[in-house]
């Protein structure tokens, strides 16, 4: 397989209107390209100033996305996880703001004495060190670079620029623009239309840069006569305009793009040759097992306080797909608004008519904390499968020590800095911590699987590595009280002093943990616990008492073997 002797470039980017999916439309390309035998990676620029996305409300960014060493990203990094079953790392996200600071640093350190700083050159050359770094540090072959927003908008120039320069630099058989666009059906005129596609390949050539394919999403299939039309005012050969129809599901994505040949106009373009054709049978079957399910459906209610947008739990949402698909079944969210049932004359029990399995979401602050105690105290009492992360661990550990426990007044210091019985407390070394970008704990880190538990029917293994995104912990003061009115701390650091997981023995599946889960499942991996959740939500479905949590666990179930950090 004869390997190129340099680094590949292939950035996409976006016009007309945002959410397009330029996260799904790259990461379905680097699937492609990587089942043909090709060393890919995915990084994401965004435009903004924040340094990172880490101090950003979900109601404006979606979830943050944290690497295994620590980095908190843009949620499109989880898009090309789950498709290429590839970690993502520091590099592979980086903002404006990251670039200024980097460069004003550079100028407060006497980097550039005597000269004037600018944007060009010393923004731009900044920006192509950054996009090349990747590139030299890893062992590959392709790298797609993801240009956040859309063309026209002011913050994104700069990238442009250097992308720009990149391609002039390096040639044309080294550098490719995909540009993705929104071709509009006008159901009044049974007509697609052109001519946003038009204005926005426009604009692109006002800065400069001509693309090299054009993705067109729309609602119906693109004609030949219109892929030749766009292409004819686009300054581009009809089979450089790839229709993308929107599909039933973002899993269809690739196999859509691998039918109009996008990865074979794109290794043409950079010209590498002799490489496999991909095989995706495990791909079209993992489809069919999403639309498709053998065994029915099950609905799972989740408890949060970012319901209204439902990108604040994309890998929560993404990993139940996954898991629905292990088991057999479709699995239907119901997102409820933790906030609602604070009211005193909310009926909980109409809200989850019809759920068969609860997950409390992370989340920050005291608002609604109240209304997820509710929650997980009906499914506790009512032997509902439970599964609670980050925050609603601690929410469960909060509920189990006021209504089990008898500790009336139990909290977390992060709701009340005077609580009596402090459950959930700062943990020890974020206790001098003052800056907000970047302190928690992150990134991945070993937890101790205790043999016998829920946790470990689930995992089948002792060690795991999952990644962390808190800064609070359970109280270890309150262990033993907890152990003798029947809670299982079945996952620990390995020292011990810190509890990942906490469980209950006597109850159908009642799982939660500190870290997050959902960010390490895959198409082809399904997380362990998700799968056991599932299969818990999809037996209490059927009215069954017992269950046995260590059958049709699938094969593909992940050996986690990360390093911490």
């Amino acid at each position: 397989m004869a390997r190129p002797k340099n680094v590949k470039y292939i950035f996409v980017t976006g016009g007309v209107i945002s959410s397009l999916g330029k996260g799904i439309l790259s990461a379905s390309l680097g699937m492609l390209l990587k089942s043909r035998g090709l060393r890919v990676a995915i990084q994401k620029y965004d435009p903004y100033i924040n340094v990172d996305p880490g101090t950003m409300s979900p109601y404006q960014h979606g979830e943050v996305y944290v690497t295994d060493d620590g980095a908190e990203t843009d949620l499109d990094l989880g898009h090309y996880e789950r498709f290429l079953d590839e970690s993502t790392s520091q590099t592979s996200n980086l903002t404006m703001g990251r670039v200024y600071k980097s460069v004003i640093d550079k100028e407060r350190s006497g980097d550039y004495l005597g000269a004037t700083v600018q944007v060009v050159p010393h923004v731009i050359d900044e920006i192509k060190d950054r996009m090349a770094e990747q590139a030299r540090n890893g062992n590959l072959d392709v790298l797609i670079t993801e240009i956040g927003g859309t063309i026209g908008d002011i913050e994104s120039l700069p990238f442009l620029e250097a992308m720009r320069e990149l391609k002039l630099e390096m040639g044309d058989g080294n550098l490719v623009n995909i540009h993705l666009t929104f071709v509009p059906y006008i159901k009044s005129a049974s007509e697609l239309k052109t001519k946003p596609t038009q204005h926005s390949v426009k604009m692109l050539l006002g800065v400069g840069i001509q693309p090299d394919i054009l993705v067109c999403r729309s609602e119906k299939l693109l004609s030949r006569e219109i892929k030749n039309k766009v292409g004819h005012f686009c300054n581009l050969n009809e089979f450089d305009v790839i229709g993308l129809n929107d599909c039933e599901t973002i899993y269809e994505v690739p196999l859509t793009l691998l039918q109009e040949k996008l990865d074979l106009r794109v290794l043409k373009k950079l010209g590498l040759k002799g490489f496999k054709e991909p095989s995706l049978d495990y791909w079209r079957e993992f489809c069919n097992k999403v639309k498709f399910p053998k065994d029915g459906e099950v609905t799972i209610g989740i408890c949060g306080k970012y319901t209204e947008y439902p990108d604040a739990y994309k890998s929560i949402l993404e990993s139940f797909i996954h898991a629905g698909a292990s088991n057999n079944v479709k699995v239907t969210v119901k997102l409820l608004k933790a906030e609602d049932a604070e009211s005193a004359t909310f009926d909980l029990a109409k809200e989850l008519q019809g759920i068969n399995g609860i997950l409390v979401a992370p989340g920050f602050g005291d608002r609604g904390i109240e209304g997820k105690i509710k929650y997980i105290e009906y499914a506790r009492v009512q032997n509902i499968p439970f599964f609670g992360i980050c925050l609603g661990m601690q929410c469960a550990s909060i509920e189990f020590a006021r209504n089990v426990c008898g500790m009336q007044e139990a909290n977390s210091t992060e709701f009340n800095k005077r609580a009596r019985f402090a459950v959930i407390d700062l943990m020890e070394h974020q206790k001098k911590v003052k800056e907000k970008g970047g302190s928690m704990r992150l990134g991945s880190y070993p937890c101790i699987i205790t043999e016998g538990s829920k946790a470990y029917a689930a995992y089948q293994k002792f060690l795991v590595n999952e990644r962390h995104r808190h800064r609070y912990e359970f109280n270890n003061d309150y262990r033993k009280n907890f152990e003798e009115n029947g809670m299982i701390f079945s996952g620990t650091s390995p020292n011990g002093e810190l509890v990942e997981i906490i469980e209950l023995k006597d109850h159908r599946w009642f799982v939660a943990v500190q870290f997050h889960p959902e960010l390490k499942s895959r198409v082809q991996k399904a997380h362990s616990l998700f799968h056991g959740f599932v299969a818990a939500a999809k037996e209490y479905a059927r009215g069954a008492h017992q269950l046995d949590l260590t059958v049709d666990m699938p094969s593909f179930v992940p050996l986690y073997s990360d390093p911490a950090p």
